[in-house]
């Protein structure tokens, strides 16, 4: 019997980098041959969350990192196979000892993937090293102790990662195992409109966002346009592990300890490093719980009478609604893969809270169109800001007043309408008031030039809040949430 060569693998998942990478350094220092491998999973390729633009993002992180490793021999391997067939096959050709790889804190059908994958595993001897992705952990009851736990993790020492020559031959793969061409030609397009990923990227956004972005920071975080420089810009590169939390948190302290200090706001930079802990809190929530996916949290909260309009899905998601903050936001994030935390919140809030749809409903769009898309941060905030969770207070976005608030000019408007360029200051966020003398006045023919509202702007009480409320009150929500608080609320530490 044909004695067979020993290998280790490192499954490169959300963590596309080659720094502070833990499996990638417990490779190393085992001293057995491996190989690094990602993988397009074709089952997961289709699922509903997924889109082009994360497999791009995917596809220049991993062109970055081969980039890096290539003067050591070294590549990741791009597999398109799903992980229970890559695995069974490396354990049929190799002496497969060790896979390591960061936990993930993913959907259903991850999570099935990883429990199919750990069984193979267990059959075959093969033993699975998973390492905590930045500050989360799996298996907790409650978040007792975890404040604590995570400045540990942030504030401790990154890891430098070191590479020894490969002297392994690459692997004959099977010929399925290849991308088909029209898959790879969408994958490897180049966005322009979109931001690039890879290691070397995200290093640049943190340069420019130390040296003299974040000085606005806190103060233009709601501002529709101004916030897309004012902002790190970060969220992509962490999403999907070009940079780690605990890179990003030591990198700032380190900035907030120079001198001189002249160009520095350090309040700016401690608002950004709170949202580093946010970032993980919510992540930590979905780890705990993965039904945020597709519940409500609050058991109360499962049967809201809800719309099913699917004319008013449709122009939610087209940015047709006729409420020009909303459309502006929704062009925005289809063109260019972001919007700020506000238009977020706003784009769900009118969504639940003004047309009554279905928080499911917009979750798929929403995934689909965000570059920096990550199940642990998507599906908790989106039950938050819908108010279904029973335990965070119900925040209805109106519109118009965001819009006269945080684009009183107008620019982010008329940048992603330009129908409505020529409608003066105080009709941009409200064309519906505009009368029939200035329509004339600015060529603008109301429900033509741009939609008529879909529903009535007038209307001051929602009906879906006031159900929101009232649920709030009833036994089975007060019992629920001292149940949800008992699990997922943090008990803070004075840092």
């Amino acid at each position: 019997m044909k004695s067979l060569p020993p290998l280790n693998l490192v499954w490169i998942k959300r963590d596309l980098r080659t720094q502070d990478h833990a499996p990638l350094e417990a490779a190393e220092k085992d001293g057995r041959p491996y190989l690094i491998i990602f993988l397009w999973e074709p089952t997961l390729l289709n699922a509903p969350d997924q889109s082009d633009r994360h497999r791009c993002f995917e596809w220049q992180s991993l062109q970055d990192m081969n980039q890096t490793l290539a003067p050591f021999h070294r590549k990741v391997e791009l597999i398109y196979a799903d992980a229970v067939d890559v695995i069974e096959w490396f354990s049929q050709n190799y002496l497969l000892q060790k896979v390591f790889s960061y936990q993930e804190s993913g959907t259903a059908i991850t999570y099935q993937r990883d429990l199919d994958v750990q069984k193979l595993m267990l059959q075959h001897g093969i033993q699975w090293q998973e390492f905590p992705r930045n500050g989360v952990k799996r298996g907790l009851k409650n978040r007792e102790g975890w404040d604590r736990s995570w400045y540990a993790y942030a504030s401790s020492r990154c890891i430098e990662n070191h590479f020894q020559p490969n002297t392994l031959s690459r692997p004959s793969f099977p010929k399925s195992w290849e991308v088909p061409p029209f898959l790879l030609a969408k994958y490897v397009q180049y966005l322009p409109a979109m931001q690039a990923g890879g290691e070397k990227k995200a290093l640049r956004y943190w340069s420019s966002f130390a040296l003299e972005r974040h000085t606005n920071y806190h103060r233009l975080l709601s501002k529709p346009l101004e916030s897309r420089k004012s902002c790190s810009r970060l969220s992509p590169y962490l999403s999907w592990g070009n940079l780690s939390i605990r890179q990003v948190w030591n990198a700032t302290r380190a900035l907030e300890k120079c001198t001189p200090k002249a160009n520095l706001n350090l309040r700016a930079l401690q608002a950004f490093r709170n949202r580093l802990r946010w970032h993980d809190h919510f992540i930590q929530k979905f780890e705990q719980d993965y039904l945020y996916e597709s519940r409500a949290i609050n058991r109360a909260f499962r049967h809201l009478p809800t719309s099913h309009s699917e004319d008013h899905l449709m122009a939610w998601a087209q940015g047709k609604t006729g409420y020009p903050l909303v459309d502006a936001s929704m062009r925005a994030l289809e063109a260019t893969g972001w919007v700020n935390f506000r238009m977020r919140a706003m784009l769900v809030s009118f969504l639940t809270h003004t047309l009554n749809l279905d928080w499911t409903l917009g979750t798929h769009h929403l995934a689909k169109l965000f570059l920096d898309y990550h199940p642990g941060i998507h599906y908790t905030q989106f039950q938050m800001q819908a108010g279904v969770t029973g335990a965070n207070l119900i925040r209805a976005y109106n519109p118009v007043l965001n819009g006269l608030r945080h684009d009183s000019n107008g620019e982010f408007v008329r940048q992603w309408i330009p129908e409505l360029a020529a409608l003066p200051d105080k009709l941009l966020q409200q064309p519906w008031l505009i009368s029939e003398i200035e329509a004339k006045m600015y060529g603008y023919q109301p429900g033509i030039t741009y939609p008529y509202p879909i529903v009535n702007p007038h209307v001051k009480r929602k009906p879906m809040v006031e159900h929101l409320w009232k649920t709030r009150q009833t036994e089975d929500a007060l019992l629920e949430k001292g149940r949800i608080l008992k699990k997922f609320a943090r008990l803070p530490i004075k840092r």
